[in-house]
């Protein structure tokens, strides 16, 4: 950041960016929505599991797995259960219980802790529905 004239066009950018993620999201839970089942099937679990793996290597690497992203993956997830009509102090339980302490910084996660993550993840979101 120096001048207004040299600032101004870098954060345009940076909004188009983050506005593109954003719709990136919008898409992408539009598509892993699990079916409107009221009660937890196995189906209904296997959809949670699958939007959460897909979500978490989404966020991964799109952040590189840089300092704190587990934050903004966590974020994403708590979004998610938002679009899909879970209130916030649910979602929030949710995705502690599932995340919480299992990502670290720069470190992208391997498949048996996003495996685990995503399993716990389903069974909080798939046991409201």
């Amino acid at each position: 950041m120096t001048t207004p004239d040299a600032t101004a066009p870098l954060v345009v950018e940076a909004l188009r960016e983050w506005r593109g993620w954003l719709e990136d999201l919008a898409e992408r839970f539009a598509e892993l929505a699990p079916p409107g089942n009221t009660a937890a099937s196995s189906a209904d679990l296997w959809n949670w599991e699958r939007a959460c793996t897909r979500l978490v290597t989404v966020v991964a690497d799109r952040t590189q797995a840089e300092s704190g992203w587990y934050g903004h993956c966590m974020q994403v997830l708590r979004w998610f259960l938002a679009y899909n009509g879970i209130d916030e102090g649910q979602a929030e339980e949710i995705v502690e219980n599932a995340v919480g302490g299992r990502f670290g910084s720069w470190i992208a996660p391997d498949v048996p802790v996003v495996d685990a993550v995503s399993s716990r993840f389903a069974r909080g979101a798939g046991g409201i529905r």
